[in-house]
This record gives structure tokens, sequence and C-alpha cells, in this order.
């Protein structure tokens, strides 16, 4: 995976949160919700969030995450 593969990731990730915590969301809950389960109802569609995080696939997400985490 190259560095801007794992930007955007990121990029995207940061974006539903900010959106979910502006909406007074717990963003940490509903992202961890939708990626458990893949029901996207845990991300809400104001703002475009649930289509921005639609771009990657659950498991891709997973990985940046994880990849995140330990690194």
């Amino acid at each position: 995976m190259t560095y801007e593969e794992r930007q955007e990731r990121r990029e995207v990730l940061t974006y539903v949160y900010d959106v979910m915590k502006k909406l007074g969301y717990n963003p940490i809950n509903q992202i961890t919700g939708y990626l458990v389960t893949g029901d996207e109802t845990y991300i809400t569609g104001r703002e475009d969030a649930r289509k921005t995080i639609r771009k990657f696939d659950r498991d891709e997400l997973i990985e940046e995450l994880m990849t995140e985490y330990f690194e």
C-alpha cells in the first residue's frame, strides 16, 4: 500500500469522524458499529459522510486502523 493510499484512508476516517462529532454522535461507537457489522446506517448521510466512507471497503479501513495502531 502506498503512502498516498494510506493518507486517503486516514482522510476519509477523519472526515467521517469530524462530521459525526459535529452532529452530536459518538463517532468511535458509530464508526466501530459500521466496521463490525457493515450496517451503513451507523454513518450519517449528512454532509456525504456515508458516501465518503464507502470509498473504501471496510476491510481496507480496518487494515489502516490496525496498521496505524501497531506502528
